[in-house]
């Protein structure tokens, strides 16, 4: 299959790579970890690739996993493969451009500004010709599921709106377990830092105010923020697409692996057969840290490098929680 791998909008053109089944399966994230010297493919076009006929082949159901960053999405995806009619798609680079010139086209809209890279019409033209590319699978595929970042589930309410027969399910996580969670990491300042400046102006956009500054805000309190942000766009998602999109606390669904995932598959049309639950109990994905399957990782593990995390980083955790009470309404808190 050729895969529509990067978006480059600068030069206008698009990198397609042969990917078969296996490499799909075995993918953690679509992204240039995946390339190698033996990969085979080119750059073509944009408007080449818009404009290209559809070709033959079947298209198949498609559907999303949003979620709002570390709470279990990678393996919730990788468990999903256990049905062998699922193919998965995790993390497709083109979803973190597109939501980049989303962003920048409702700015451009909103103010006067340099053009964004692609006008409404050409963003539109280009998302459908992705999710016709999406859609292809291989023989015994019966739905393909892509898996967004966290911060590409932004993007959410446009996809569901261009791909109308399209489900997802929202993955996340209580604000007390997420901070923890978003603190534990040697990394998780940079990436609260990096994530900051967008998660920010979306807040701003959505009127929640008086809103900190950037340089203000100390790890948990960008954790939070983090948390806020991600969790607005979740209740937005859901509010617009009732029945579409499944909302799915993480840790229930560590409580009841086989349950949850046949509410799951559910609500992506999906039936298990009889040996899925067994077959799910015993996979080592359930032993194994799916961003990175060759490190042990299980929910003891989990639980006890929460447990690590509330001890060190309590005052973090604290002051990101109070900035929760500050900016979001209980009942926001809570649902």
């Amino acid at each position: 299959m050729l895969y529509p791998f990067k978006l480059d909008l600068t030069r206008s053109r698009v990198l397609r790579i042969e990917m078969d089944e296996p490499a799909f399966r075995a993918a953690s994230f679509l992204d240039d970890r995946i390339l190698t010297p033996a990969t085979k493919g080119g750059w073509l076009p944009l408007q080449d690739f818009v404009a290209a006929p559809a070709g033959p082949g079947p298209r198949w159901p498609l559907h999303f996993i949003f979620h709002t960053g570390h709470v279990g999405s990678t393996l919730v995806s990788r468990l999903l493969d256990e049905h062998r009619g699922v193919l998965s798609l995790r993390e497709p680079l083109p979803l973190r451009t597109l939501a980049e010139a989303h962003d920048a086209l409702t700015v451009a809209q909103a103010r006067t500004m340099a053009p964004p890279p692609l006008s409404a019409d050409q963003f539109a033209a280009l998302l459908a010709r992705l999710l016709d590319a999406w859609r292809r699978g291989f023989e015994g595929t019966q739905a393909v599921i892509v898996k967004a970042t966290s911060s590409s589930a932004r993007l959410a309410p446009a996809l569901l709106d261009a791909a109308p027969d399209a489900r997802a399910i929202y993955l996340n996580l209580a604000p007390e377990p997420y901070l923890a969670t978003m603190l534990a990491g040697e990394n998780s300042p940079i990436d609260l830092r990096g994530h900051a400046p967008e998660r920010l102006r979306r807040l701003a956009m959505q009127r929640y105010s008086p809103l900190p500054t950037f340089d203000t805000l100390s790890p948990g309190e960008l954790a939070a923020i983090g948390w806020l942000a991600e969790t607005s766009t979740q209740h937005e998602v859901l509010s617009r697409f009732p029945g579409r999109v499944l909302a799915v606390d993480f840790e229930a669904f560590l409580a009841d692996v086989p349950g949850q995932l046949h509410e799951v598959l559910a609500q992506f049309g999906l039936r298990p057969e009889p040996a899925f639950p067994t077959r799910v109990m015993q996979s080592p994905v359930l032993t194994r840290y799916s961003k990175a399957p060759e490190h042990p990782y299980d929910p003891a593990l989990r639980a006890a490098v929460l447990h690590d995390s509330r001890q060190r980083n309590r005052g973090e955790i604290l002051k990101g929680l109070r900035l929760l009470e500050t900016l979001a309404p209980r009942d926001e808190r809570h649902r």
